[in-house]
Formats: C-alpha cells, structure tokens, sequence
C-alpha cells in the first residue's frame, strides 16, 4: 500500500489521534500532562527543526521543533527493503514508535541517546528500544480506549496475527538485521537501535503489561 494513498494518510491519521488519545489521558497519572506533537508526511524530502528530512532516513522525531516525519515511501521499504510483513499493526508500529520518542522528551530522558550514541548497552539503545516497548504499551490499550465520537475502539482486538505483523516490523529495524543485510557482518559496536530479538522482546514487554512502568530499560541490566 502506498501511504501516499488516501487509505495510507487515513492509517497515519487514525494511529496519531489514537496515539496521542491514549497519553494525553495517560500522563496525568504520572504527574505530567501530555503535549500534542504534529505529523509531517512527505514524500521526496522536507525540512525539519533537526536538518532535512528525506527518504534516506527514515520516520523520526525531532525534539526541536516536536513533529513526527514520516517519508511516503517508508511502509513500502519497510516490506521490500527490510522484510516486514506488510500488515497493519506493522505501520502502526513505526508510528506508535516514533511518539514514544515525543514521550521520551516530555520525560526528559531523550537526550540519553545523545550523550552515549553506540554500542549494544549504549544510550541510544536504550531510547530506541524504551520507544519500542512504548509502542507496545498504546498496542495493548488501544484495543480499549474508544473514539469519543463515535464510542469504538481505536483498535480491534488484536490477534495473534496482528501482533506477529508488529513483530516483524520491529525485527525487520534490528541493527543485528540492517548490518548482516548490508555488510554480511554484525558489529555490535556501531548499533544505535538494538537487535531484532531486543526489539521484540521490548514491544512484547510493553505489549503484555501494557503499563509505561514497565519501559525502563535504563535501569534493565539485561536488554
């Protein structure tokens, strides 16, 4: 499906405003009120608060300016570059992500990626992989969490299937997976996001408990 397609911004769309339905109502418990980040969808290149953003870099946040951009070409890639399954929990996944990182920043605990950016216990890491289990955490709820307008839930309740179609996704961004897939090597010094099994295991984590306590991966002695 090509996201550039109506059926593919209404996928964006619905997973934004569940997504950030689900924190907004969530924060609070946690003494903090959520602060809505906007969605860039693009196709080509454009610019952002953090440098220009094309199709070589993939969907990311940026905390200077707090939008989510997201390449037009991304979810084909995602599928015939990296291997991802294809299904609809999979691009919900990378959105679902991509604002855990927005909730990284309102925590302010981002910038731990920066200040140690390598390695397989590094920093970066452990952002990368906090934002997945973050995802996991909005999977659980948004099975329950209903549209105020129209009193349904912003997921149906997900199947085994749905949730192997998230799992690929994360697999397909393992750094283990990129390197092997590149270089036909793994270095785990260079990694940045974490092995395909750590990231499953993270978004399975914040999957079953579905509770943001459950996230720390700062404090995880293994990851």
């Amino acid at each position: 499906m090509e996201l550039a397609s109506a059926a593919g911004v209404c996928l964006v769309v619905g997973t934004v405003n569940s997504v950030q339905d689900y924190w907004t109502k969530q924060l609070p418990k946690y003494q903090m009120n959520y602060e809505p980040a906007k969605t860039v969808v693009y196709q080509g290149q454009t610019a952002s608060g953090c440098g220009t953003a094309n199709s070589q870099v993939g969907p990311f946040y940026c905390p200077l300016d707090k939008k989510v951009y997201v390449d037009a070409s991304f979810f084909q890639e995602l599928q015939s570059k990296f291997g991802a399954d294809g299904g609809q929990l999979a691009k919900e996944y990378v959105i679902a992500h991509e604002y855990g990182h927005h909730i990284q920043d309102q925590l302010g605990i981002l910038d731990r990626a920066q200040q140690d950016p390598q390695g397989a216990n590094s920093g970066a890491v452990r952002t990368e992989l906090m934002a997945d289990c973050l995802g996991g955490v909005w999977a659980k709820n948004a099975t329950t969490a209903k549209d105020e307008d129209t009193g349904t839930p912003f997921l149906k309740p997900l199947t085994k299937s749905d949730i192997d179609s998230a799992l690929s996704a994360a697999a397909s961004v393992g750094d283990d997976r990129i390197q092997k897939q590149a270089t036909g090597r793994i270095n785990q010094d260079t990694w940045t996001h974490g092995s395909s099994a750590e990231r499953q295991r993270w978004f399975t984590r914040g999957y079953q408990s579905g509770s943001l306590n459950s996230c720390d991966t700062f404090s995880a002695g293994s990851l």
